[in-house]
């Protein structure tokens, strides 16, 4: 809150009922010496007409403007108390929030009352000096304190109501939602437009409909009463439409950024709701959703972390529960050669240190050609490519992710080399076949992965890149698949585990 606040924040609130007093009054006087005069058939009606006037603002209206202030001014120890950060009896601070609420409904009823009350005591008084008043001063004097006094009492209330909110809801309703305070009652959107249809339509079109029934002894011809009437109608109505812009249009223009902003992914986003009405309640749930989402996107990032990218979105677009869908993929396997006996003569942080170089760098290589590491398995993983996108050329995607894992195990090798530790050697195997991929486990521990055949002999040709001398195997299958001329190199068909042929495997040509 800026310091312009911190220093009018209280007076404006206290000035906000002035304007309209001073509108209303306006067209009263107006009303009264074009309409209301003529009527005053003696000069006894008109003494006495003119004498309640001055008796009436005397009292009446300084005990409103009394009340009013000190109700303001109740305000103020809590308010300088709170812009210092002090703290206040949390059933005291209720109960100033439950009071700053109904402060539009505390300068309506005092307004409302200030001229609503002329009813009776112009009438009264009038009805002493001569009773036998006519007929249209009876229902012609009532209108013209209605019409202002409705003039007052709505702008009235959009008055007090822009200005506690500018100046005095920031500091009581810091950190607070105002439309979770208990025991309130708001102003709604409905309830501002017809306010606004009563000081901006009706009054003006109700004076316009009594010219039928003015005297026509007036001063001024109806014609040019009718304009001044429309003229101020149509003031009213501009005066309200700015007013109920600030109080309406402003927080949905402020839900609208927000909505764009988090639309585009933008989540550092958050909204004032120091409103006690239904916008209150509108911008403080999306502000809820917003924390939400926040919490979501943390855990899905937490999550991704611990599953993989990739592996988190297959979950999150799938059936949480136990399932699994056939589809062609590749399946990659790599590990480690001795790594048993490198970890032997290692210290435990040193091994953890070595993993992590050799997982930082395969792994980044993996997903960067949209593959999913699945699982870890000690010193080596399981990658998956073509899941969720079967007719993706995941094949190609996995030769090729292959043979840049050996390259970037190079690099890293140069780099532990200058360290002084032991390079790192790997093998790479990989099979292209259908396979289940899915959650698989039980309700209460779920593992998003493929099984199947295909896992098998990808697992297999990985452990022949031991028994053959070389890196990165693949199998005909895979070969069948490539939609690219990759220099590949056949060997002779290898005896596998579990498979009862002899399987065709390639070698990668230049590979070291």
């Amino acid at each position: 809150m800026n310091g312009d606040r911190h220093r009018h924040a209280l007076v404006l609130t206290g000035l906000a009922p002035l304007i309209p007093q001073i509108l209303g009054s306006a067209f009263n006087i107006w009303y009264n010496a074009v309409i209301i005069s003529p009527l005053l058939s003696t000069p006894a009606l008109q003494h006495r007409f003119t004498q309640t006037v001055i008796i009436y603002n005397v009292i009446v209206f300084p005990l409103g403007i009394w009340l009013w202030l000190r109700h303001v001014h109740s305000f103020s120890n809590a308010f300088h108390q709170l812009r210092r950060g002090g703290e206040i009896d949390s059933a005291r601070l209720t109960q100033l929030r439950r009071r700053l609420i109904h402060l539009p409904w505390f300068a309506a009823a005092i307004s409302g009352a200030a001229w609503f009350l002329c009813i009776p005591v112009f009438i009264g008084a009038l009805w002493q000096a001569d009773p036998n008043l006519q007929p249209q001063l009876l229902w012609h004097l009532p209108i013209s304190f209605c019409i202002s006094g409705f003039i007052s009492v709505t702008h009235t209330i959009f008055l007090v109501e822009l200005a506690s909110h500018w100046g005095l809801f920031p500091v009581f309703f810091s950190g607070v939602r105002a439309d979770l305070i208990p025991d309130v009652i708001t102003l709604s959107l409905r309830g501002r437009g017809v306010l606004w249809a009563v000081s901006a339509s009706l009054c003006p079109i109700g004076s316009l409909l009594l010219l039928a029934f003015a005297p026509r002894t007036s001063g001024m011809s109806s014609a040019w009463f009718a304009v001044f009437v429309g003229t101020v109608g149509i003031a009213f109505g501009l005066c309200t439409a700015v007013m109920i812009s600030g109080l309406v249009a402003r927080p949905i223009d402020q839900l609208r950024t927000a909505a764009e902003s988090v639309s585009q992914g933008k989540l550092d986003v958050s909204v004032p709701v120091a409103r006690a009405d239904e916008f209150g309640l509108l911008l403080g749930e999306f502000n809820n959703m917003i924390r939400g989402l926040k919490e979501k996107e943390k855990l899905r990032q937490t999550f991704g972390l611990h599953v993989g990218e990739r592996a988190a979105e297959q979950i999150l677009k799938r059936d949480p529960g136990l399932s699994g869908v056939e589809e062609q993929i590749t399946v990659m396997f790599v590990d480690i050669r001795s790594s048993t006996a490198q970890a032997a003569a290692m210290k435990p942080a040193q091994v953890v240190e070595m993993l992590n170089d050799f997982f930082r760098v395969t792994v980044r290589v993996v997903e960067e050609h949209g593959g999913m590491v699945n699982k870890y398995l000690g010193d080596g993983f399981m990658a998956l490519f073509g899941a969720g996108d079967s007719n993706s050329k995941h094949a190609d995607a996995g030769v090729t992710a292959g043979r840049e894992i050996l390259v970037a195990l190079e690099e890293l090798n140069r780099e532990l080399a200058a360290v002084g530790r032991e390079p790192i050697r790997i093998g790479v195997g990989l099979h292209t076949g259908p396979a289940i991929v899915g959650s698989i486990g039980s309700p209460e521990r779920l593992e998003f992965t493929a099984i199947g055949d295909t896992v098998n002999v990808a697992s297999r040709i990985e452990s022949l890149t031991k028994t053959v001398g070389r890196p990165l195997l693949i199998t005909a299958k895979v070969r069948e698949s490539l939609t690219i001329d990759f220099p590949l190199e056949a060997l002779s068909p290898q005896h596998v585990r579990g498979v009862a042929e002899p399987v065709e495997v390639f070698a990668w040509r230049d590979a070291t």
